[in-house]
């Protein structure tokens, strides 16, 4: 088993909107970083398959959960982080993020 807290990713991805319940603007996470993220998941969620990360873009550091979304993960981003980064839909956006423990 792989300890939650050894797993950090980097990656570029896509800044999307999704209308879901929770209208917010995230990054996914790209296959490769999910199939690590799946096999922590057992004993990194704290429920409902969400987990609990620690995120910097840019010059912004924050806390979050990724939400689990079509066997995949999406990194939510705040409307703080869009305006300290300058973020617009479709910018490609660099992510670094941690498992909180």
């Amino acid at each position: 088993m792989i300890d939650p807290a050894s797993v950090r990713l980097t990656f570029d991805g896509e800044l999307i909107y999704w209308r879901g319940p929770s209208p917010f603007h995230y990054v996914a996470v790209p296959p490769d970083g999910c199939e690590l993220l799946h096999l922590v998941a057992p004993v990194a969620t704290y429920g409902w398959g969400v987990i609990p990360v620690t995120v910097t873009i840019g010059d912004t550091t924050f806390q979050t959960s990724l939400f689990p979304k079509d066997g995949g993960y999406l990194v939510p981003v705040k409307d703080a982080v869009r305006r300290a980064e300058r973020l617009v839909l479709g910018d490609a956006v660099a992510v670094d993020l941690a498992i909180r423990t």
